[in-house]
């Protein structure tokens, strides 16, 4: 059985990596945009996914365990 904030640790550590992922990401826009770039860079896409696969992982942990055993 899951205790009351059982995964917050985990989960606060997950959304520090969500936003560094999500700076990562606004760092590669900027110097795509500085270097004259028309178009997403490809780390970009792939930080901005990383970044969504975190935010599930949170909010996966949020919900309450219904497997039954």
């Amino acid at each position: 059985m899951v205790m009351a904030g059982e995964f917050d640790e985990i989960r606060g550590r997950l959304e520090g990596i969500g936003e560094e992922l999500a700076d990562l990401a606004i760092i590669r826009l900027r110097e795509s945009i500085d270097a004259g770039g028309t178009e997403y860079p490809v780390d970009e896409k792939r930080l901005t996914r990383a970044r969504r696969a975190v935010e599930k992982a949170i909010h996966l942990l949020e919900e309450p365990d219904d497997s039954a055993w």
